[in-house]
């Protein structure tokens, strides 16, 4: 079933502040990923435990802000995916930075927690969704 005008009015004044979130949130990963050596220690104790967090935030905003056909759902996530991994490709020409495949790990555990999460959500609050193919 398709959303009417009025619902999908709706669903864009409800998506906007998420997606305008992962932007930013994108950027600040990128630039505290991409710091040789960071000013303020911004983390959590464990290094993995940063990435998982950092990617379920970003996962949750993906989820939350484009309430689109699961296939492009997927690929959004899968997309997130591609920026961990740049990341980590990235970091080998970083002063006092490494890449690992643990951290792309942890960033994949945590968009995985961070899209369930959130489709828990939507599916709580009977959020509608376009549907698709």
């Amino acid at each position: 079933m398709n959303p009417t005008p009025s619902q999908l009015r709706r669903l864009t004044q409800a998506t906007l502040p998420w997606r305008l979130l992962l932007g930013l949130l994108i950027i600040t990963v990128g630039v505290l990923a991409l710091t040789p050596a960071p000013a303020v220690d911004l983390g959590l104790g464990w290094d993995k435990l940063n990435h998982t967090l950092a990617f379920a935030a970003l996962a949750w905003c993906a989820v939350l802000g484009y309430r689109a056909p699961r296939a492009l759902q997927w690929a959004l996530l899968a997309g997130l995916l591609a920026f961990g991994g740049l990341i980590e490709l990235l970091q080998q020409f970083v002063p006092n930075r490494s890449a690992e495949w643990s951290d792309l790990l942890a960033d994949a555990i945590g968009i995985g927690v961070g899209a369930v999460c959130a489709a828990v959500v939507l599916q709580l609050r009977r959020e509608p969704a376009i549907s698709g193919p």
